[in-house]
């Protein structure tokens, strides 16, 4: 049996135009709404065949020869229905065909970056199997990929694979231009088709944040220390003496998780600190953070610390003069002392007469001496 189709015009066409016509309204209904979900393209099938039939069948375009009182038999109109059943059947092999079979796993879904402070994270919803492990991999595309490499993608240094739903992409993401970013689910030899980030990311969209810090004292020295939050960061650090009218000085630190000397603080006053970052490479910098405080003690010693220092000082009032006046004595002994003779020693007549002593008595006194020595000389 032949089976002819007439156009609008009324020209008969033979069953190798029924195949185009049927095989245009596939590729028409799969490049509109075609997907991996092999479920999906069931019901785009499904909806092309209907809209086929309607426009084939029940208009009674399908006639048996070029006999036009055929067109309301029902064996004609069922023999239609099975081949175009026959047909759509295998217009839906084609897809898997198309992609080697393999895209039995559904695609990751709701893919989206939160991306703060420069660090870039791609998320997306799992794909779940039971029993079973799924690895993710991801891959980028930036503006020189896109232009001057014929639109390449580049696996992820992190992440290929992965098996979390999520990705860290700081260190694909090197430059202040958007970025392409795909994402496919495997398990064993099963994979998914490739899922695209719905509009491309930048990374001077990330939220910026005020670092951490820590605000102490050391004597009359203000100090400060910052978060470390990575080497494309500078703080502005901003302080002041907390008073009516006073003076904001601002300093910028670049160095990370140090202490840094901000000022010398006067006795007695309170200063406050606040701070912000600043990246260079896009050119953005976040809001201030909340003031802290410190405050310097005053002047005034405390009470053990004044009656210390008082009774030091009397004590060296007293120690000091004393300790000169013995140290004057004992030189004064050591280099010139006071000798006092004797009275056997003492002379007490005129020295004339001593000298007028008669030589008789000298030689007496001589003699006397000399007999005195001779009961010695004999016992020896």
């Amino acid at each position: 049996m032949q089976y002819w189709v007439w156009t609008e015009r009324g020209e008969p066409h033979s069953p190798p135009l029924l195949s185009c016509l049927g095989w245009l309204l596939f590729l028409e209904q799969f490049s509109l709404h075609g997907s991996s979900d092999l479920s999906s393209n069931i019901c785009i099938l499904k909806q092309g065949w209907l809209r086929w039939t309607e426009c084939f069948i029940l208009e009674g375009n399908y006639v048996p020869g070029r006999d036009e009182s055929a067109k309301t038999d029902p064996l004609v109109v069922l023999e239609e229905i099975l081949t175009s059943l026959i047909m759509w059947f295998f217009y839906a092999l084609i897809p898997c065909l198309l992609i080697g079979g393999v895209a039995v796993l559904p695609a990751p879904q709701n893919l989206s970056v939160q991306s703060t402070n420069m660090k870039h994270l791609l998320m997306w919803s799992p794909v779940i199997v039971p029993e079973e492990i799924t690895y993710y991999f991801v891959e980028y595309q930036g503006e020189y990929e896109s232009l001057y490499m014929s639109h390449i993608w580049i696996p992820s240094s992190w992440c290929s694979p992965t098996e979390g739903p999520e990705c860290d992409i700081t260190d694909d993401v090197t430059a202040t231009v958007p970025y392409n970013l795909r994402v496919r689910a495997t398990v064993g030899a099963q994979t998914s088709a490739w899922s695209t980030l719905q509009h491309p990311f930048n990374r001077n969209s990330t939220i910026l944040t005020p670092p951490v810090m820590e605000v102490t004292k050391d004597g009359f020295h203000l100090i400060i220390k910052l978060e470390d939050l990575g080497p494309q960061f500078e703080f502005l650090v901003a302080y002041w003496r907390r008073e009516p009218g006073a003076k904001e000085h601002v300093k910028v630190v670049k160095s990370r998780g140090i202490p840094v000397h901000l000022g010398t603080m006067e006795p007695g006053a309170a200063y406050c600190v606040k701070v912000r970052t600043f990246v260079k490479a896009i050119g953005r910098h976040s809001p201030f953070s909340q003031a802290e405080c410190v405050k310097v003690q005053g002047e005034t010693l405390p009470l053990a610390l004044a009656l210390f220092a008082f009774v030091g000082f009397m004590l060296i009032l007293v120690v000091v003069p004393v300790s000169v006046w013995k140290m004057g004595r004992l030189l004064r002994y050591s280099c010139c002392p006071v000798v006092v003779l004797p009275d056997t020693l003492k002379i007490t007549n005129s020295p004339q007469k001593l000298i007028s002593c008669r030589r008789e008595e000298v030689e007496a006194c001589a003699t006397a001496v000399l007999s005195s020595e001779e009961p010695f000389k004999a016992w020896i």
